[in-house]
């Protein structure tokens, strides 16, 4: 038997205080916490270990856009001083390896049910329990039901006509071999350039004896900067955490850097581009929010996106292939950044070939290759570095049938409704952890994942103080909150994106700006105030 594999027969039924499903970063403190508190905890996992999106996302170059010793948790000082982060900015392996010692340091693989999908999660309405099913056949009951699957965990497959015809290796970033892959020699193509092809393509290119880049959109990209960490460094980074995460957690962000304190457009040209040259350094998506109205006026915006376009074109031998990739369709950071190591520079080798696709879209794929509009590209192994269907798509994947026999998935069909991101109406104790809502994927996720697991925990301790058996979220407000998120988002530059953060990477999905852009800070404090008014917004159950 699989050493982290403790699945239960089909034939068994438990009770237990809590069910979450997943075990990535969320899910795993969640685990943690609920035990703090007393509480019985189930969670399910699907893949063979843990750390979610960390297990399944293993492609080369696969690197966190959050500095390491920001994207770690901070609920237990002991091992915030006991780990040792290598880089600046941490590859995939390394946060892997943070989170197995987690798992390991604090016991939790225990209660942790691998290879295990939840297919059905069912409320009985006389006791207000949850029944949750799994592809194993195992049947739990729970009095809570936490969703910690994540914004970024269902992979996308574009449908191009003749796909499953290629006779050659398809790899997706999302679901690389665990092994790894040795493409030297090979003609490879690779589809899609958002982060993980933006962070993919330099290192495939070192490989490859012919590299095909399809490129539909291009995107913004900084470089990562990244360096090791020295053991001063590290020293002195410990020695700070307690402002460094005092300041993550009253940010836009979730990190301590603080954007400038005037507006792009007040201040003179040395000081615009000091300050945009002090982000660069920094690297990475923090570049979007060097300024505090970088991404409410297209007038600050445009002064970030020509720095930005004059350092990459600095970059590029040809400046028809700069033309190519450098986006004209949106406002700089109204896409999340990618972080990126040499990707324009990989532009300038004699084996990378940039196609693109809005000129000579994709037809079809043969068993030898990909044919576009106008040129066949012979190919022994196509990359889909095409994301994910985010936010939502987890979840969705999901049976979730609340009161009446209402599916979430009917309840969401206009788009994701949620009140303050956590409760539905219809849903009582059923918890939806950084997804729609909240400010999920334009913060820092370790800490997002801290915050709202930390609010669940404190509201079932409030529940069972007072004897009472569920929370519910009211209609009211679920409907101002949703108008409430509408509303911020309206007022920024992020509607003027075709972005994953509305869904428009998938066909037929409701374009519905789904996170809460007001900031994690200011996020942060609603949900305090919420719960400090005895969770107004919430009806309080009793049977």
């Amino acid at each position: 038997m699989n050493p982290e594999t403790s699945a239960a027969p089909a034939t068994e039924r438990a009770d237990v205080d809590v069910v979450v499903v997943g075990a990535g970063i969320a899910g795993l403190y969640a685990l943690h916490r609920f035990r703090r508190s007393g509480l019985s905890v189930r969670v399910f996992e699907a893949g063979a270990g843990v750390g979610g999106v960390w297990y399944w996302n293993r492609y080369p170059g696969a690197r966190c856009d959050v500095e390491s010793v920001d994207y770690s948790y901070s609920f237990d000082e002991a091992l915030q001083q006991e780990w040792d982060w290598s880089e600046k900015y941490a590859t995939q392996p390394e946060i892997l390896a943070y989170l197995e010692h987690v798992a390991d340091r604090y016991d939790l693989r225990r209660d942790i049910e691998f290879e295990t999908r939840v297919t059905d999660i069912a409320l009985d309405e006389p006791t207000l329990r949850w029944r949750v099913a799994t592809d194993t056949g195992r049947a739990v009951t729970a009095r809570f039901v936490v969703l910690a699957t994540g914004p970024l965990s269902n992979a996308n497959t574009p449908a191009i006509p003749g796909l499953d015809t290629f006779a050659g290796q398809i790899l997706h970033t999302s679901h690389w071999p665990h092994d790894g892959v040795d493409l030297t020699g090979q003609r490879v193509g690779v589809i899609g350039t958002g982060s993980s092809g933006i962070q993919t393509i330099p290192c495939l290119a070192e490989q490859a004896d012919r590299l095909h880049v399809f490129q539909r959109t291009a995107n913004y990209s900084v470089p990562a900067g990244n360096r090791p960490l020295t053991p001063e460094q590290r020293q002195a980074q410990k020695a700070d955490y307690a402002e460094r995460r005092r300041l993550s957690m009253a940010s836009g962000g979730g990190s301590p850097h603080q954007a400038h304190p005037r507006s792009a457009l007040a201040v003179s040209e040395a000081e615009l581009r000091e300050a945009y040259e002090q982000r660069w350094a920094l690297g990475g998506v923090l570049f979007s929010k060097t300024f505090p109205d970088q991404l409410t006026d297209r007038a600050a915006n445009d002064t970030a996106r020509r720095f930005w376009e004059e350092k990459v074109r600095a970059v590029i031998a040809d400046p028809a292939v700069a033309d190519l990739l450098i986006p004209r369709d949106h406002p700089i950071g109204t896409k999340r950044i990618c972080t990126d190591t040499n990707y324009y520079q990989t532009y300038n080798r004699d084996n990378v070939e940039l196609v693109n696709l809005r000129v000579t879209p994709i037809t079809r794929v043969d068993p030898v290759g990909v044919h576009t509009t106008d040129a066949h590209y012979p190919l022994d192994t196509l990359v889909l570095a095409t994301g994910f269907d985010a936010m939502t798509g987890s979840v969705s994947k999901m049976n979730i049938v609340g009161r009446g026999g209402q599916t979430l998935n009917a309840a969401w069909r206009e788009g994701p409704k949620t009140y303050l991101g956590l409760g539905m109406t219809g849903f009582p104790n059923l918890f939806n952890l950084t997804g729609p809502g909240s400010p999920s994927v334009l913060a820092n996720m370790v800490l997002h994942s801290e915050l709202h697991v930390d609010w669940v925990a404190e509201a079932i301790e409030f529940l069972d103080g007072r004897g009472a058996v569920a929370l519910e979220a009211r209609p009211d407000a679920v409907a101002d909150w949703v108008r409430e998120c509408a509303d911020r988002a309206a007022g920024t530059l992020m509607m003027q994106a075709n972005s994953w953060y509305l869904g428009a990477n998938i066909e037929g999905r409701p374009r519905v700006f789904m996170p809460f852009v007001g900031g994690f800070g200011v996020y942060g404090q609603i949900i305090a105030e919420v719960a400090a008014a005895g969770y107004k917004g919430f009806d309080v159950l009793e049977l």
